[in-house]
């Protein structure tokens, strides 16, 4: 059995454009928290009527609905998994541990890179809503100003990809993120990339990694 890895890192450093890729080249499959979130709250849900205004204001989610939604999407006897977005922080490590990982192997990828470059990067963000395609005005933009190559349909930006929800969200990372790191330098289980790099350059780490 493959080992399932964590992703972490600030919003904007890449994680979920380079867990795309490990999903095609490798077979993981994919669980990004702030995905599944934005999909409860589309659907309308008790959980996303929940969490709503929290993620609007660029907070976070309390811990105990954020394992409640892992739960609800994890079959770890089956899959092998990329958990993109949490944990956030040392307790949720402990939790993600002794909760759903328990003694399965894992390893903890770090996606080291300077915030203000992801101020940048997030600002110039663009998504396509139906085919999910992801998009960079200045480092990959669409063929077409303001459409998707693949669906044609009008990208848009996230309400949560704007500067001040987008500091916001950094500076919380900034406060949070050492204890974690610490915490899976001590299982043995982190390993650092360099996330300023080109797109192929950081998948080429991870592989190296993960292999």
């Amino acid at each position: 059995m493959k080992p399932q890895i964590i992703l972490l890192g600030a919003p904007g450093s890449g994680k979920g454009t380079q867990a795309a890729q490990l999903v095609e080249k490798l077979g993981y499959t994919h669980i990004s928290t702030g995905e599944l979130l934005r999909k409860e709250i589309n659907e309308g849900s008790d959980l996303g009527n929940k969490v709503k205004s929290v993620m609007d204001k660029g907070d976070l989610v309390d811990d105990d609905t954020v394992l409640e939604l892992l739960k609800k999407n994890c079959d770890l006897e089956n899959n092998a998994y990329i958990f993109d977005g949490f944990p956030r922080n040392y307790e949720q490590a402990k939790l993600l541990d002794n909760v759903v990982l328990k003694d399965v192997s894992k390893i903890a990828i770090y996606f080291d890179i300077d915030l203000e470059v992801i101020v940048e990067r997030v600002t110039n963000r663009r998504v396509a809503p139906k085919s999910g395609e992801i998009y960079n005005l200045k480092t990959k933009p669409p063929k077409t100003p303001g459409k998707c190559d693949i669906s044609g349909e009008e990208l848009i930006q996230r309400k949560d990809d704007n500067e001040e929800t987008v500091r916001n969200r950094l500076n919380v990372f900034k406060s949070t993120v050492d204890p974690v790191l610490e915490y899976y330098n001590k299982t043995g289980d982190l390993v650092k990339v360099d996330a300023s790099r080109s797109p192929d350059e950081v998948m080429e780490q991870l592989l190296s990694v993960i292999d």
